[in-house]
């Protein structure tokens, strides 16, 4: 997955420039934006850990974007050997998210994390969305197309004109390529006040982008300008680079798309 290009739509709506943030790391602003296009391959996890904190993000969502290992991670199975046995007896197993999760609720249970230790979870995309807002296999022209559509069943819920919506959604597009790669585009929408809402379309056939690469499901977010809308963004992104796409992009039942998305959700 070209990360980059979620490191620039996280950048560009923290409202930080290039060569800021390129000053704020460490880096020079060339090599940042080599990055963002793609041209270099993704920072190291110690890099990418450097970009959350500038953005005030979990370092783990911009880590798990890049499918990176986190550098505490990788810390701690240098330092407890029989670590690595128990996530290579996890993978030998195969064990599905369901089943992740109940080894997760079980460490949870029994070795709790002290107080100051405890994180609330980045928000999901799933309980943004309802299946009046989810429109399965699409067919369009182009990106518009699905921006409009988007725009009309996200209106009621904002109690707003979709003419209006339209029009921002197709601005912001303009502004910045809203593709974060592996098949996913994520329009975000940022107004000043009302709730946090999301659709979302998969599209079939996939919609040619240019470059060879095809996109297969657009998300739309609608929220106030806030570090929890970047956090959103940042989660969708890791979502896309672990295989959203494929998980719903052959699914033609709105309310299939959102449990599938919930159990994606269900670890994070």
């Amino acid at each position: 997955m070209h990360v980059g290009a979620s490191l620039k739509l996280l950048r560009m709506d923290a409202g930080l420039s290039l060569r800021d943030l390129a000053r704020r790391i460490g880096v020079s602003s060339a090599y940042l934006s080599r990055v963002e296009h793609g041209i270099d391959p993704p920072p190291t996890a110690e890099r990418l850990a450097a970009i959350a904190r500038e953005l005030d993000l979990p370092p783990a969502l911009l880590v798990d974007a890049a499918s990176r290992v986190s550098p505490f991670l990788n810390h701690y199975l240098e330092t407890v050997p029989g670590a690595s046995a128990l996530f290579l007896e996890i993978a030998r197993r195969r064990l599905n998210g369901h089943q992740l999760l109940r080894v997760h609720e079980l460490i949870a249970q029994e070795f709790p994390l002290p107080e100051p230790a405890r994180r609330a979870p980045p928000p999901g995309l799933a309980p943004l969305l309802s299946e009046e807002r989810v429109v399965p296999r699409l067919r369009c022209a182009e990106l518009g197309d699905a921006l409009d559509l988007a725009a009309a069943r996200l209106a009621p819920a904002l109690e707003t004109s979709a003419t209006q919506l339209a029009v921002e959604l197709h601005a912001a597009e303009q502004r910045a390529s809203s593709h974060v790669g592996a098949g996913v585009a994520v329009a975000r929408l940022h107004r000043a006040s009302g709730p946090a809402v999301a659709a979302l379309l998969t599209l079939s056939p996939p919609l040619a982008m240019g470059g060879g690469a095809a996109l297969r499901v657009v998300v739309v977010l609608v929220s106030e300008r806030s570090p929890s809308a970047l956090a959103l963004l940042a989660h969708v992104s890791r979502l896309a680079a672990h295989g959203l796409a494929d998980a719903i992009a052959t699914l033609d039942d709105p309310a299939w798309i959102v449990g599938r998305i919930t159990e994606l959700e269900m670890l994070r």
